[in-house]
């Protein structure tokens, strides 16, 4: 089984620094990460639940992007620089039309 031997190798962006233009840009892909993730779980039956419970399958994070504790908002957020990051380090520019 090949799982027994992965070892992940994401590129490495470390050298790529995000221009302050940016800072809007990731708190918006950051709740929108929230909103499809959210959305996933509610099509699959998932509903609100002060614990996460996988078999009643309830979750507490859903709730707006807006009521998450702020340890869940900087996980959607790193989520959210390092694509934009790797987005960069691949050669694309971002720019607002």
């Amino acid at each position: 089984m090949q799982a027994i031997n992965y070892i992940p190798q994401p590129i490495d962006t470390d050298d790529v620094r995000l221009p302050e233009e940016l800072e809007s840009l990731v708190e918006q892909m950051s709740k929108n990460v929230h909103e499809v993730w959210a959305a996933t779980r509610i099509a699959q039956g998932w509903t609100y639940g002060s614990q996460r419970n996988d078999e009643k399958k309830t979750h507490p994070c859903l709730v707006p992007y807006e009521e998450l504790p702020e340890s869940e908002r900087e996980y959607d957020r790193n989520t959210s620089i390092g694509t934009l990051k790797l987005i960069m380090k691949l050669g694309f520019t971002i720019s607002k039309p």
